[in-house]
């Protein structure tokens, strides 16, 4: 068998359906570019219509396959509605990839009720109701996988991302319950918890003197990284060559909570 065929039978998205939620964002948009240029049709799902309708374009303008479906995680009803929408249009969902969230940067004692509510509604809620939503498809068809996006803050908590971490962990959860449930449905669910990413987002942290040689100094790689830097473990575990994998993390940070850049130390390396 050629390298390409060998390849393309294991890591080839073609014939499946991704519903991706947070399709818009920074990290979101590349990871959908990538899955469709690995031959998956992707439901673009978010709460902005205009950028979905952009990357859509973008997508078909390299032959790939896309549709772009409004969804407003906080709503039942709008999920509900864009869960069934995108299940009518392909008659299937392959592959779903919780990827919408949100985060406000300020002190423990510094979030309000309302800040706490939304953050956790967008992050771990959201997910959960739209997870609910596209799992019986999954059980219907008996193979399935779900790619919930974690943070670096599952394992280890900058300071102003009390919420936020705890959200994420949550989806760190969820996604264990998840292989443990689903298992016997040859439903897949792993977790993608990226480093520190730059996107048009955190431009303002990695511009920022201070912060970003605090970030630096943590990250072996010496680096940012970047929303392309995922897209290889997300085509993974969208792919048939994962089906033995569900219930694991996986972290995209450039050896960052492996230790960071060494101290000086004596070497003939």
């Amino acid at each position: 068998m050629a390298i390409a065929e060998y390849l393309k039978h294991m890591f080839s998205l073609e014939g499946k359906v991704v519903l991706f939620t947070g399709a818009a964002g920074g990290i979101g948009s590349e990871l959908c570019r990538g899955l469709a240029r690995a031959g998956a049709a992707v439901a673009l799902c978010d709460v902005n219509k205009e950028q979905l309708e952009k990357l859509q374009a973008e997508i078909e303008k390299e032959e790939g396959k896309a549709s772009s479906h409004v969804i407003n995680v906080l709503d039942k009803d709008s999920v509900v509605s864009c869960v069934k929408e995108v299940g009518d249009r392909y008659g299937h969902i392959d592959v779903l990839v919780n990827c919408a969230g949100i985060n406000k940067r300020e002190g423990f004692m510094d979030v309000k009720e309302e800040t706490y509510d939304r953050i956790m509604a967008i992050n771990l809620k959201g997910a959960f109701i739209v997870t609910q939503e596209v799992a019986p498809y999954m059980k219907k068809q008996n193979k399935g996988s779900i790619i919930n996006i974690g943070s670096h803050n599952t394992g280890w908590v900058l300071g102003g991302c009390s919420i936020y971490a705890a959200t994420k962990s949550g989806l760190y959860a969820f996604t264990k319950a998840q292989s443990v449930e689903w298992a016997k449905y040859n439903i897949k669910s792993n977790c993608i918890s990226p480093g520190h990413i730059q996107t048009p987002l955190t431009t303002v942290t990695w511009e920022h003197p201070e912060r970003s040689k605090y970030l630096l100094d943590r990250i072996a790689m010496n680096r940012p990284g970047y929303p392309a830097d995922i897209v290889g473990v997300c085509i993974l575990l969208a792919s048939d060559a994962s089906d033995y994998i569900t219930g694991c993390e996986y972290r995209v940070d450039g050896g960052c909570i492996s230790g960071g850049q060494p101290w000086p130390y004596d070497t003939e390396f």
